[in-house]
């Protein structure tokens, strides 16, 4: 098979295992065509107002003052004498769009969908907004619209901000909030002038929805111990203060007002979100007003091990916890409209101040609404699934569904209230554990199938490497006496079985390709399977305690590899290692220079896994810092390989500039974040600077010489300037450090070579990327490079996570995006930090690149170990995301798979990238060539 044939085919087979984890794990848990229910008694409330502070830590709302006072005292008076409290918990990811959905529309929308966008909806969804009668909402344009599009009509009702208003550079984020109060205030006063729109407003089964901004994005910009968060709080505070007064001015104080406070999800320390931290997941809930409890004192100890009421002094006061989701059922609850349909929520009863009837009433009603949902997903999945294979819910059979309803109606009519709330809540726990049983029916079907076809593709490329690079003694094989129409005609009977079963049950299209994908592939594995055969027939010639040796050790550098994905410091161990290797192969007598500078390059590379993950400690003075430190070395590196490769004068002035360049590039951020703090905003000039650079980092090395070391200079000073630019901290210096060993690494593979007579030394300033394409140099593999394949997943998976856990989306800093802009803009910002994850990928594919340019090595040989290692890393994950319980270690193992695999697509592309990078050259000027008659 033809090398681009197979990087094709192979790059198909990744993209389909990439994609099948979401299909396997992150498919949408909505199903459509129930039947809205309604608690048939009168409700308490004829109207809701609904705020939302979003990015509002839970410790900054509750926590008192040094002097013992609160940063919101309005709310803390409403906590102690006419309200219900506690804390509501968020899920991960603890984004803005899934907190909303959540507390809205009662379900907790899967995870993909945070990257499908923010103002469409991935699904159709039902919603309190979508229940009532009219919705009017005021707020943030990234969340609003999506409540709209998906209500039924024209009932919902949206006033948003401009988008470029969502600044972290703005003078006084809080102005957000402001703007809200502000135009909330102007709505009411309109309809007391404006008769129609009072008699609208007038009805019952209204909401009014405020969504705050403002301390989210004081939060990023300042984190959420600054003075601008806190002032805000006191803010919102205010804001809220004179918001009841006006709702109840408006209605006469008529107490039919009921009032929620919360918030979408809290902050880090250091002002991000999205992972699973307490102080992201834990969030303030506030109820009062018409048919909320008030406020309850205890003396008894609540039970609550996370020792918060104590700190917050409300330890004499009932904290009532509730899940996000349960807040959608307790609003719909309040003013009598069905709960929405998709709705997972449960009816948290402490914070309803109403009669027993009632409770017993809205509970069964719950319960029927998650029922309702139970039904359609059974009746979905049984119409899918051949009779004889089908296996019901055990615990919630159609008998015993009208067995729960019988039961629990009969209660409620002998007036059991207490025991009709608690056989509903059975039955919602029963209907919810059915939900996610039929939700993943299918999934241990698909993973059996994708880890079949993992473990064929897997083997296919290790029988390509020895057929390709082995010196087998060839055997007649038993497979390959039988005929290949035998095995074509069995291929053909296998995939005719597999499609007539999906087509009986109506899979989707997906489903085919995850269950047919393993037979082309293990069809190639037994059309192969000879060469396995050769190998073990051919054992006795083979140095068999090396290779054993090598198998162990590999098999024990994937495993740290795999651990480092859950704990940061193993890399540092694992550095640690490596620094060792010059001294036990023998290299150090050969190279003692080369040894002695790997050694301390792998131990100053071990410091950075050990250090706070990017953001958490900002320190823009290491980013001016690292951009010395990289001009320094590359005149360094100029003035000592002077003598023995003499520089033209156009490369000379193109590495001048390089350098002027990232001195510029370094100063950037400081000067950028002084502006920002003098509340300047960000200079125009900068912002130019930034996207010049971005822009042209692609470029620039194409237009120096390809000799080797000129080359490899010229993009690591291109990529330097951008990787300053996004940087915050001590991650600046990652890069430099990274390439200093890069560059060892090069030196001391070419001693490795010398010594074992492969090749002659060469300057690598004299190598050429273009023209040392000898195909009669090209050797095969070796043992040997099994190590050097290891090495550079290993220094991949280092590039990834040294700096940080880049797979938690709390490791997101958005200051880090602050030279090239300000305005929120979720897939610019995110798309500027991918590109800085990548530049160290980029440094470490060259350093690859010439590695087998010195090596004497085809461009794509070592790539296949590369792909076997990575490969077994995935299917690592896979297994483990099987093993694991709780939803959480599951997501970590799924988000780790999706990096590997992420990395392995990348790796695939970035082959052909770095390719052309290394041994492309632009000539943007020619001269003509003159012609005569």
């Amino acid at each position: 098979m033809r090398m681009i044939t197979f990087f094709l085919i192979g790059l198909i087979v990744h993209v389909v295992f990439f994609i099948s984890i979401f299909d396997i794990y992150f498919t949408s848990p909505l199903v459509h065509g129930m039947t809205p229910q309604t608690t048939p008694l009168a409700p308490p409330a004829s109207r809701l107002v609904l705020v939302i502070a979003d990015g509002l830590r839970v410790d900054s709302f509750f926590t008192l003052l040094p002097n013992g006072s609160s940063r919101a005292p309005y709310l803390r008076g409403v906590i102690e004498e006419r309200g219900t409290w506690g804390v509501s918990h968020t899920r991960v990811p603890t984004e803005s769009r899934p907190g909303h959905v959540a507390l809205i529309a009662g379900f907790y929308e899967d995870v993909s969908a945070v990257a499908k966008g923010w103002k469409e909806n991935p699904v159709e969804f039902d919603s309190v907004f979508n229940e009532s009668r009219h919705s009017w909402c005021w707020g943030s344009p990234d969340i609003l619209p999506m409540f709209a599009k998906g209500a039924s009509g024209d009932h919902v009702h949206t006033n948003t901000y401009p988008a470029q208003e969502e600044d972290f550079a703005s003078t006084d984020a809080s102005r957000l909030d402001s703007w809200v109060f502000t135009q909330v205030k102007s709505f009411f006063q309109s309809a007391k002038s404006n008769s129609s729109l009072r008699s609208i407003v007038l009805q019952d089964k209204n909401v009014f929805f405020l969504h705050l901004l403002g301390l989210d994005t004081n939060g990023h910009a300042h984190r959420p111990m600054s003075q601008e968060y806190q002032d805000n709080i006191g803010l919102v505070d205010t804001g809220v203060a004179e918001l009841v007064s006006i709702v109840e001015d408006f209605f006469g104080y008529d107490g039919r007002t009921a009032y929620v406070f919360t918030s979408d999800h809290g902050m880090t320390n250091w002002g991000s979100h999205g992972a699973g931290l307490p102080s992201e997941t834990l969030t303030p809930l506030v109820a009062w007003g018409a048919g909320i409890q008030k406020a309850v004192g205890v003396t008894a100890p609540q039970q609550y091990d996370d020792g918060y009421l104590q700190d917050w002094n409300l330890e004499h006061l009932r904290r009532v916890d509730v899940s996000q989701a349960d807040i959608a059922p307790l609003m719909a609850s309040l003013i009598g409209v069905p709960f929405p349909v998709n709705s997972v929520g449960v009816l948290p009863l402490p914070y309803l101040n109403n009669t027993d009837l009632f409770k017993a009433e809205s509970m069964y009603t719950n319960a029927i609404q998650i029922l309702e949902q139970f039904k359609i997903k059974m009746a979905q999945k049984k119409e899918t699934t051949l009779s004889f294979l089908f296996t019901p819910y055990q615990k919630l059979t159609e008998s015993k569904q009208t067995e729960f309803i019988l039961k629990a109606r009969m209660l409620i009519q002998l007036e059991k209230f207490d025991d009709a709330i608690s056989l509903c809540q059975s039955l919602i726990s029963h209907s919810l554990e059915g939900l996610v049983y039929y939700h993943t029916y299918d999934r241990f079907f698909l993973g059996c199938s994708v880890v079949l076809g993992f473990v064929g593709w897997t083997s296919y490329v290790v029988l390509v490497i020895l057929k390709t690079h082995a010196n087998l003694i060839r055997h007649p094989s038993l497979l390959n006496k039988m005929p290949c129409r035998t095995l074509e005609k069995l291929c053909m009977c296998v995939t005719v079985v597999i499609t007539g079963f999906l087509l009986i049950q109506r899979s989707p299209v997906t489903y085919y390709i995850y269950c047919l994908l393993p037979v082309p592939v293990w069809y190639s594995v037994l059309k192969e399977s000879g060469i396995l055969m050769d190998l073990i027939q051919s054992a006795p010639s083979l140095p068999l305690w090396k290779c054993f040796g090598y198998f162990v050790l590999v098999a024990f550098g994937i495993e740290l590899l795999v651990v480092s994905f859950f704990h940061r410091a193993i890399l540092t161990v694992g550095l640690a290692v490596l620094s060792l290797w010059p001294f036990l192969s023998g290299l150090f007598g050969k190279a003692k220079f080369r040894s002695v500078s790997w050694f301390l390059a792998c131990l100053f590379l071990a410091f950075f896994p050990l250090m706070p993950v990017v953001g958490r400690e900002p320190n823009i003075h290491l980013v001016t810092c690292a951009g010395l430190l990289a001009v320094f070395t590359s005149v360094c590196y100029l003035w000592s390989s002077r003598q023995r490769t003499p520089l033209h004068l156009g490369d000379r002035q193109q590495f001048i500039t390089q350098m002027l360049h990232v001195a510029v590039c370094a100063y950037m951020p400081s000067f950028t974040h002084s502006s920002l703090q003098q509340k300047q905003g960000l200079p125009l000039f900068n912002q130019i600077i930034s996207w010049i650079t971005l822009g042209s980092s692609m470029l620039v090395p194409l237009l120096s010489s390809t000799r080797l070391f000129h080359r490899l200079l010229s993009i690591f000073l291109s990529f330097t300037a951008t990787y300053l630019l996004l940087s915050t901290g001590s991650e600046a210096l990652f890069l430099p450090v990274l390439s200093w060993l890069m560059f060892v690494w090069i030196n001391i593979e070419q001693e490795a070579m010398l010594a074992q007579g492969v090749s002659v030394r060469e300057e690598l300033s004299i190598i050429d990327f273009s023209a040392n394409i000898d195909i009669a140099k090209i050797r095969q593999l070796k043992l040997d490079d099994i190590r050097r394949s290891y090495f550079f997943v290993f220094f991949i998976i280092t590039a990834f996570f040294g700096t940080g856990n880049i797979a938690s989306i709390n490791s997101f800093d958005p200051a880090s995006v602050y030279c090239f802009l300000t305005v929120f803009n979720p897939f610019i910002m995110g798309g500027l930090m991918m590109w800085k994850v990548l530049i160290p990928f980029i440094i470490v594919m060259c350093t690859f690149e010439t590695i087998q340019v010195v090596t004497q090595l085809s461009s794509r040989s070592l790539f296949l170990i590369v792909l076997v290692i990575s490969d077994l890393m995935a299917l690592h994950f896979f297994f483990l995301v099987q093993d694991y319980g709780s939803w959480l270690d599951i997501g970590t193992s799924i988000s780790h798979y999706v990096i590997v695999m992420s990395m392995t697509i990348f790796l695939m592309l970035l082959s052909v990238v770095t390719h052309i990078l290394t041994s492309k050259r632009l000539i943007l000027w020619r001269k003509p060539k003159l012609h005569f008659p």
